[in-house]
């Protein structure tokens, strides 16, 4: 297989396990690319894309920044917080003035679900999502998953724990879809609060004990607690939470087997996860960081050659 199936990166959902695979491949060579001494190359010389992010974004925005400059891309960038937004215009309106400018791809990040498969269907250009409200974050599962597969040597069989927060977490969602797909097992843990009332009928199991998840587990992916999306409070406090689901060292040196550790960032430390995890031997959180970036370089790259 040499190409993908579809112009746009709407969600994982959708997505084969081949054209996952070729992504990976294709993340492969480039980061052979970020390796060298010279970071760059051609690929995109001609293309111009757009980062349109409707909701606050650090690490992914400046990832998807640097791997389309890393491809020599074009690359502009907008903040809704400063733009025509705040005086009402529609999202149509907004990316249709961007594409007036000749833009060929467009980046977006926004709060409600679906929005980028609306763009989708109403412009030309092609569209990555990158991150819509509390429903998918395909790039984040995509570097997550290719990670694990760096680490391990293969996702196929491999028992992943994805706890926390998973009820408002489009991470968790995207990252059950490209596990299951590459032939992973996959349970979530967190307090009864925090996970979707039907989790099961995507085929996951659930455990409500963390240190059972974790002795259960090879790779654990630890999420961060999304109070701005919480409507209510669903659980005591915070103090409590940690007590109850945070993971600390003590716990993972109790464990019989050493297991990975993840986070897709940011991390508040202390509350989902301590600093002497975050900065030991387990965690492999800054190697998805930089994976991240080869990633995007592999979607944007692969996505350019469609158009049609």
């Amino acid at each position: 297989m040499s190409q993908l199936n579809t112009k746009h990166l709407l969600g994982i959902k959708n997505l084969q396990p081949n054209e996952i695979e070729l992504i990976f491949e294709t993340a492969d060579n480039f980061k052979d690319v970020l390796n060298r001494p010279i970071k760059k190359v051609p690929s995109l010389r001609d293309i111009t894309i757009a980062n349109v992010f409707f909701e606050n974004s650090t690490r992914t925005r400046l990832s998807f920044e640097l791997a389309e400059k890393r491809l020599s891309a074009d690359v502009i960038n907008f903040s809704s917080s400063s733009s025509s937004v705040k005086k009402g215009e529609t999202l149509l309106d907004t990316v249709n003035n961007i594409l007036a400018m000749k833009v060929d791809m467009v980046v977006m990040r926004h709060s409600s679900p679906g929005a980028p498969h609306f763009l989708a269907r109403h412009i030309d250009a092609n569209i990555v999502n990158a991150g819509d409200g509390t429903h998918e974050h395909p790039t984040q599962a995509l570097l997550d998953t290719y990670s694990i597969r760096e680490k391990l040597g293969d996702v196929a069989g491999k028992k992943v724990v994805i706890v926390g927060d998973i009820l408002h977490s489009r991470v968790a969602l995207s990252n059950i879809f490209a596990l299951q797909k590459l032939g992973a097992e996959v349970m979530v843990c967190g307090p009864p609060t925090l996970l979707p009332k039907h989790i099961k009928e995507l085929g996951v199991k659930v455990e409500l004990d963390i240190k059972k998840a974790l002795e259960w587990c090879e790779v654990a992916n630890i999420l961060r607690i999304q109070l701005e999306r919480q409507k209510m409070a669903y659980f005591p406090s915070l103090r409590e939470y940690s007590q109850y689901y945070g993971v600390n060292k003590a716990m993972l040196d109790s464990l019989k087997n050493p297991i990975t550790i993840m986070h897709p960032g940011p991390i508040n430390r202390g509350v989902e996860i301590t600093s002497d995890v975050a900065d030991s031997d387990h965690a492999i959180i800054l190697q998805q960081v930089e994976n991240g970036v080869a990633i995007r370089m592999a979607v944007l790259y692969l996505l350019a050659g469609i158009t049609s």
